[in-house]
């Protein structure tokens, strides 16, 4: 069953939360709530527990005797470094990113991506934040992830990304390359993702240069909602998600 996360702000006592908007459909259509029932809650970037619903109306939800009392699932050891993707895949890939427990997340520029992509209201910080709480929800997580938004390659390429390679195992996802992806690894990942197209030769290049390795998946081509997935799985062991 999905979660129901809750903010700080929700709190009306200690042990009382009051629901309004989305969370409180989610409450009615998605877990099928209603007077009297026991809910999964968890207090967001905190611990997990259940609540009572003691009414649930058209405007708002009122939960009591909110118990907060198990720690969240461990985060994945993965820095993800990708393309800003198309908007009309960036919700989608913003909440199967935050439901794999990926909590550190760039987005960059890139030669194949339009300039226009910069310009969607996705981008937006509270759209950013609502996208990551239905990824949240869906996984019974409440570690909230940090999104950081580059929009220069080669400054970040040359001033930021050696720091994130360091101490770490650092791939590109590079379909043109003769290595292939490793797996099953329990050690900090640093994994770049190119847009749609993949990354030109000359990123490709500058990216080594910082500290990356080029791996392969095979000779299938994957749009980077699907990629993203499944580079996840493939690079950490089961027993670590």
């Amino acid at each position: 069953m999905n979660l129901c996360l809750l903010l700080a702000e929700d709190f009306v006592a200690p042990d009382r939360v009051r629901l309004s908007g989305r969370r409180r459909q989610h409450l009615q259509q998605v877990l099928a709530a209603k007077a009297g029932d026991t809910v999964s809650v968890g207090l967001c970037n905190g611990l997990m527990g259940t609540a009572v619903v003691e009414s649930l109306s058209a405007d708002e939800a009122l939960l009591v005797a909110v118990t907060l009392d198990t720690p969240p699932p461990p985060p994945l050891p993965l820095t993800l470094i990708l393309a800003m993707p198309r908007p009309k895949m960036f919700r989608r890939i913003l909440q199967t990113t935050a439901s794999l427990g990926i909590k550190d997340i760039w987005l960059i520029n890139a030669y194949r991506v339009e300039k226009s992509y910069w310009q969607t209201p996705w981008l937006a910080e509270e759209a950013l934040r609502e996208n990551l709480v239905l990824g949240l929800e869906q996984a019974r997580d409440t570690q909230l992830p940090n999104i950081h938004i580059r929009k220069r390659f080669k400054p970040f390429v040359e001033d930021e990304l050696p720091s994130l390679c360091q101490d770490r195992r650092a791939l590109v996802a590079h379909p043109r390359t003769s290595a292939p992806c490793p797996s099953n690894l329990s050690e900090p990942v640093t994994l770049c993702i190119g847009p749609e197209g993949g990354f030109i030769p000359y990123e490709v290049e500058k990216l080594q240069q910082a500290g990356c390795e080029a791996v392969h998946l095979g000779s299938r081509i994957l749009r980077v909602e699907t990629a993203v997935p499944v580079l996840t799985s493939r690079l950490f062991d089961p027993a670590l998600r």
